[in-house]
């Protein structure tokens, strides 16, 4: 005995039959528009009547603000913003790099001095710039010690040459 559940095995030279055509969707004719089909038209919401008819020329207006303007009721989301330089910071900077280059040894001390104020000041402000501090105060100690150096060679060799000159002159 057979029924629905329990069908009998079918010999391996016999293809099995195809399923039978299903009648909750009758293939519709190959002339046949969306609408006849049951889909939706273009710019039609499924499910919703459509009580006037759309104009079928032109961009479809989307109801958007222009660039940078907020709507009202809507919230703004969108990059923070960015938080400033400490500015004793890119004077720290500037005034080492001037120290080595336009104005000797003052520009590497003012460099190593706000250099210094920046980083306190970075500690609680919450400012960008620490590298900047940090490589103006570096760079201004290092103007600062060659300067330095340079100085006390010439201070050396004047006492040399001081020190030289009486052993120079001949006395008649």
């Amino acid at each position: 005995m057979t029924d629905a559940t329990n069908t009998p095995p079918q010999p391996s030279d016999v293809p099995p039959a195809p399923p039978a055509p299903s009648d909750a969707y009758p293939p519709a004719p190959p002339y046949a528009s969306p609408a006849s089909q049951g889909q939706p038209a273009y710019g039609e919401q499924p499910g919703y009547p459509q009580p006037y008819a759309q104009p079928s020329y032109g961009q479809p207006s989307y109801g958007q603000p222009a660039y940078g303007q907020q709507t009202y009721g809507q919230p703004a989301y969108g990059y923070a913003p960015a938080r400033p330089n400490n500015v004793l910071a890119i004077i720290s900077l500037v005034a080492s790099i001037a120290g080595l280059t336009l104005v000797p040894f003052i520009g590497s001390i003012a460099g190593v001095i706000t250099g210094h104020m920046s980083l306190k000041q970075l500690k609680t402000s919450g400012e960008n710039g620490r590298g900047m501090a940090l490589a103006g105060t570096i760079i201004g100690w290092i103007g600062s010690g060659f300067w330095l150096l340079l100085i006390l060679i010439w201070v050396f060799a004047a006492i040399f040459l001081v020190a030289a000159v009486p052993s120079m002159v001949q006395y008649s």
